[in-house]
């Protein structure tokens, strides 16, 4: 679930103070039933849960809403007279509570308040009545009595606090017929209607009605503020849906609103994960422009997105221009780096940098250790892990099950198999549990070692002792059977996934793709897919992929298409392998639909997407287009320019369009001139 804060609450006035020299009495009723109705209408108590699950968006139609105001009626206000003398603070507003906590039905309760029937109490006591009573059912019976039974003016507060209880309760449709009569009586939404309604909607993954509510409060030219704004982002990052995250970003500047560092500290992870790493470096010399400086998390974040994409000479870039603007490095940081020095062979750097985080005021972390235990590893310095595995044990440093798979790892590197065995009876003696990482190492390491019989005896004890048979786990049995010329007994495998009744069909779908098993993957995914079963957006991409690699271009579209259907947006990298797919089918008038709408919806796309579009363009000889796209992405500051000149040269000599070809390399060479000589 995701945690917001709601502006929409703040509006609420505090409540009053009150004494207790006027009282009402208590009713004692039986609460066997709330509130049924005794009118000729659908009563609001006959809402029921199942309410709940709707997910539709912004609608005029108030299907269970208890009624529909008389068009006719006119909702008084009271011009030029004389204000009121209130009765607030005479009115005990905790036993008035109590009093209508105990009414059973509408009639009770307006009977309970009819002493005030003339507007004896102010209206902000009244919002303050409402935001104390949390009972959905009373807040709206409430609600009622203030606008047609004591008349007052209609309170965009009153139904900011009632809309709120509503959507507490989760009754969606209810909230849209608030909201209509909102309008009918004359109300304008303000801010924190809107923000109440597209968080609330928002945060129970109900995302497009939550957009639908953002585009209303648009087109009602209400102001957003960062906070709405951010909260949706955040919500489309945990949702992994990065291009609508993109789109509400770009909404967010166009309205005028300066991004702070949280927003812009998400956004870079948000780029990353979509795979748009320059946008995402981009991103710090904005945030330089705007006046917001970058900080460690915004380094960290963008150092993270590189390692997680084997990105590690940029991640080496950015973490050389941390340290040259003197941002300060956290554990985090370091963690990172370790990781880093290690993936680029620089094992010493790695080292000089875990034994100086002490000195930067750092205590390393179980992770510091594991990490640099996993590099020493790589870099077939044992010596070096065992000192630093028996050190922390000496030093009573945590261990724990990263910390064992990775020595086991490194002793079948280094052929002591029986030292591995002998490191997981002892981390059980320690009370740490192996995984299935431990159980795949071992059996890999008896795999390579010739004990296959040791491997498949461990492997079907695990199966029948319900331990979690991971994608990893399967791969290591099934790779140990096929090296050794026992392809039965790996078919054997291969046919338990494609009927998986122990391990779910994603999972399934993720092991035979990447292991190339088209076939069988096929089948899984569709099964799964008309079961409803493919949740994981990451399972359509994998797919994607692996038609993509083998040239299986009308299973590419296959796939898009149900991942569209299914409500996904597809990221960079998907849109280029789909428009590359369209291509080689020769469905050139579908790419650029495709290309044309992506951008429609906010999609911002890495120089891949557009270069694959040129080049689409020009398979289809349409060199107007391809000049006109040309033209545009050169005006791009955002696009690598050399790179471009250098893909659209190559299309108009693939075209045969040699004058075309020179003309585009003199260009890129005169601007390079340009820029090079001095001022």
């Amino acid at each position: 679930m995701c945690t917001f804060s709601l502006s929409a609450t703040s509006v609420l006035v505090e409540t009053l103070s009150s004494s207790t020299s006027f009282l009402l009495p208590l009713l004692s009723l039986n609460k066997s039933q709330f509130y049924p109705s005794t009118k000729p209408r659908i009563p609001i108590f006959l809402v029921t849960s199942s309410s709940s699950s709707s997910s539709s968006s912004p609608s005029k139609s108030k299907d269970i809403w208890r009624r529909t105001p008389d068009k006719t009626t006119k909702y008084y206000r009271h011009p030029n007279k004389k204000a009121p003398v209130h009765l607030d603070h005479s009115v005990d507003m905790n036993e008035l509570l109590k009093s209508i906590s105990e009414t059973q039905n509408e009639h009770e309760l307006f009977a309970l308040l009819s002493p005030y029937k003339d507007r004896q109490l102010s209206i902000r006591f009244m919002v303050s009545l409402l935001t104390r009573e949390q009972n959905y059912q009373r807040s709206v019976a409430i609600l009622d009595w203030i606008n047609e039974e004591a008349r007052y003016s209609p309170s965009v507060f009153a139904y900011n606090v009632v809309l709120r209880n509503v959507l507490r309760a989760k009754q969606w449709e209810l909230a849209h017929g608030l909201f209509d009569e909102m309008r009918q009586r004359g109300i304008a939404p303000d801010r924190y209607t809107y923000s109440t309604l597209i968080t609330c909607f928002g945060k129970e993954g109900m995302f497009d009605s939550a957009i639908s509510w953002l585009q209303q409060m648009e087109q009602d030219r209400v102001s957003g503020d960062l906070v709405l704004y951010s909260n949706l982002i955040e919500l489309a990052r945990k949702l992994s849906d990065y291009s609508k995250a993109i789109s509400i970003f770009s909404r967010l500047k166009s309205s005028g609103i300066v991004p702070d560092l949280v927003a812009y500290n998400t956004m870079i992870n948000v780029f990353g994960k979509a795979k748009l790493f320059k946008e995402a470096r981009l991103l710090i010399e904005e945030m330089r422009e705007q006046g917001v400086k970058p900080d460690t998390v915004s380094y960290s974040t963008l150092l993270n997105l590189y390692v997680e994409n084997h990105k590690f000479v940029e991640a080496l870039s950015v973490f050389a221009e941390m340290n040259e603007v003197n941002c300060p490095l956290d554990l985090t940081t370091c963690n990172i780096m370790i990781d880093v020095y290690g993936q680029l062979d620089m094992a010493k750097d790695a080292d000089r940098l875990f034994w100086s985080m002490r000195k930067m005021g750092i205590d390393p972390s179980v992770v510091s250790y594991n990490t640099l235990l996993r590099v020493y590893g790589e870099a077939e310095l044992f010596g070096e892990a065992i000192h630093l595995f028996r050190l922390m044990q000496r030093k009573e440093i945590e261990q724990n099950v990263v910390t064992y798979n990775t020595m086991i790892k490194i002793y079948g590197k280094s052929l002591e198999h029986e030292k591995a065995t002998n490191l997981m009876q002892e981390m059980q003696n320690r009370g740490i549990e192996p995984n299935a990482i431990t159980y795949s190492t071992i059996i890999a390491i008896w795999g390579k070692a010739g004990k296959l019989d040791r491997a498949a005896m461990l492997f079907q004890k695990l199966r029948s002792s319900g331990v979690e048979i991971d994608p990893v786990l399967y791969q290591t049995m099934i790779v140990a059977y096929e090296r050794v010329g026992l392809v039965a007994h790996a078919k054997r495998l291969l046919h338990e996934l494609r009927q998986p009744d122990t391990i779910p069909r994603e999972t399934a779908i993720t092991i035979l793709a990447r292991a190339g098993r088209i076939e069988e993957a096929t089948w899984v995914f569709r099964q799964a897919f008309d079961a409803g079963e493919v949740k994981d957006i990451s399972v359509f991409g994998c797919m994607i992929e692996l038609f993509s690699r083998n040239k299986k271009y009308a299973n590419v579209i296959e796939v898009f298409e149900k991942m569209r259907s299914a409500g996904y947006f597809p990221d960079s990298h998907i849109i280029a392998l789909v428009l590359n797919s369209y291509g080689k089918l020769r469905e050139f008038e579908t790419a650029d639909d495709l290309y044309s709408e992506m951008q429609e919806e906010g999609c911002v796309f890495s120089d891949q997407v557009h270069f694959q579009m040129l080049s689409l363009y020009g398979a289809r000889k349409d060199f107007n287009m391809l000049e006109s796209l040309f033209e545009r992405l050169d005006s791009d500051s955002n696009i690598n320019k050399k790179e471009l000149h250098h893909v659209v040269a190559g299309i108009y000599e693939r075209g045969n369009r040699l004058n075309d070809a020179s003309r585009i390399m003199n260009r890129m060479n005169k601007r390079r001139t340009f820029n090079s000589s001095p001022v």
